[in-house]
């Protein structure tokens, strides 16, 4: 790997005070893109989708629970497959009961979603110690 050329540090503060103003621009329009994204119209959903999930059968609707609003992620565990993608594991793993009592105490629901049968995900989910909550979505669409 290449490293950068060594300069003096008055180069080099006129080239971080260049880059900077370059960050604080990206930042700027990155901030006015999040705000356009969060301001597009809304879709209804009309379909029923229900999952599996530990307490039984739950509506689109009952994910939010009391919330407001609702965080589904998806997770890569096809019904075929003996684990979930390892991304998507290790992820997983960085998820705290912690951060979704935070994410509820913020008017926001939390689900884990994947094509995987609820008995495969219960087994796995378990055999690591999770307790996020987590939903099937096998033999719907």
């Amino acid at each position: 790997m290449a490293l950068p050329e060594v300069v003096s540090r008055e180069q080099w503060l006129e080239a971080r005070t260049r880059l900077l103003a370059e960050e604080k621009a990206l930042t700027r329009r990155r901030d006015r893109l999040n705000a356009e994204r969060r301001m597009l119209p809304m879709v209804r959903v009309e379909k029923d989708y229900v999952f599996d999930g530990p307490g039984g059968k739950v509506s689109l609707a009952g994910l939010f629970g009391e919330c407001g609003q609702l965080v589904v992620q998806h997770v890569m565990f096809g019904p075929g497959w003996d684990a979930a993608c390892p991304s998507c594991t290790e992820a997983t793993n960085e998820l705290t009961d912690a951060l979704v009592t935070r994410l509820r105490s913020r008017n926001t629901a939390f689900a884990m979603v994947c094509r995987a049968p609820l008995a495969k995900i219960e087994a796995y989910r378990v055999g690591r110690g999770w307790t996020v909550p987590w939903y099937s979505s096998y033999g719907t669409d």
